[in-house]
């Protein structure tokens, strides 16, 4: 990368990914003109420290892209949907966390450590999608295995914390478990259930064939990333967990995949930190996972099932993921393709 220092904005700069992004940008040493924090009703005139200065959080509108190079959101869909726009038109490149673009055809979905070259993709709309904390986990750890054995057939249930809902679903299951640890009535209000010492078979609403809308996203995402007729089943579960998702992964192969194989390319893997002792209880837990910006995979065993096919659990940050993986698409975009 170049000596330039890049003008940036941060849309949702108050909330968990928002503030993710910019801790990425200070780990990662990302050059950093002027930094604008933006955020839509609350958070608007929050102070928070970057780069040793105190910078003012401003009111989200169209017109405050003037200047930015490169606009990272994450504020969710509907702000994605109306201010990416606006913020292309001002000359902004927009890197967006949301699923907002992540199935438009036109708008490249990138996981740095997969698919950097789609990068590129970027000229058609002046935007760039980061898929969902879920799927870039998946595919993080798909990558190497297909690259050895091209996966045919994927059946993943990830075990996801109340942090990618957002802060008011951290708030509402810490007050759960005191409530109940104090003989007192769970109250819910984030999720259609009490989440405290539970798991909800359910993230987002429901479709017809009876999926959830986030099984049907970390799909579609996958698909779209891994590109091929790779076949993806999903079955997401809400845990409670404060923060790091973890999955079981089954990958049926079309080339015989050893476990001995699988080791070697998860191990040498970029993104990936091999995990993988049971002998001495090593293992990916979410809370060994939780800050890092590695997937970490583990319990890796053939298929009793299936010849071709292999069982693989993972743990992962599903907030600074996604936060890093943002940031990392930014690089690329400085050090290859801006000006």
């Amino acid at each position: 990368m170049s000596g330039k220092k890049w003008n940036i904005a941060v849309v949702g700069a108050t909330g968990i990914i928002g503030k993710e992004i910019l801790q990425c940008l200070k780990d990662r040493e990302f050059p950093v003109g002027t930094l604008k924090l933006l955020a839509a009703g609350a958070g608007v005139g929050e102070v928070i420290e970057f780069g040793g200065k105190a910078v003012v959080v401003e009111e989200l509108t169209a017109d405050c892209f003037t200047g930015i190079n490169i606009a990272f959101f994450a504020a969710g869909s509907d702000h994605a949907r109306e201010f990416c726009p606006a913020a292309v038109r001002a000359g902004a490149l927009c890197i967006d966390t949301s699923a907002a673009w992540r199935m438009e055809t036109d708008v490249p979905l990138v996981v740095p450590d997969v698919n950097s070259d789609a990068v590129a993709g970027y000229m058609a709309r002046g935007i760039i999608a980061i898929p969902s904390a879920a799927a870039m986990q998946l595919l993080v750890a798909l990558k190497p295995l297909d690259d050895a054995a091209s996966i045919e057939r994927v059946v993943v249930s990830t075990y996801q914390s109340v942090s990618s809902t957002g802060k008011k679903a951290v708030d509402e299951l810490q007050k759960q478990v005191v409530s109940l640890l104090n003989g007192k009535p769970a109250t819910a209000e984030v999720y259609p259930h009490q989440v405290a010492f539970n798991c909800l078979p359910q993230i987002d609403g429901f479709a017809e064939e009876g999926y959830t809308r986030e099984e049907t996203r970390l799909i579609n995402e996958t698909k779209k990333v891994l590109g091929g007729n790779v076949r993806v089943t999903a079955t997401t579960v809400r845990v409670p967990v404060f923060y790091g998702d973890s999955a079981s992964i089954n990958v049926q192969t079309t080339r015989p995949l050893s476990v001995v194989k699988a080791r070697e390319m998860l191990e040498k893997a970029p993104g990936v930190r091999l995990v993988d002792d049971p002998a001495s209880r090593e293992y990916p837990m979410p809370v060994d996972a939780t800050g890092e910006e590695q997937v970490h995979a583990g319990r890796i065993r053939q298929d009793a099932s299936e010849e071709n096919a292999l069982n693989i659990w993972t743990a992962a940050d599903n907030v600074r993921l996604p936060a890093c993986g943002a940031v990392q698409v930014a690089e690329l975009l400085a050090s290859k393709y801006l000006k």
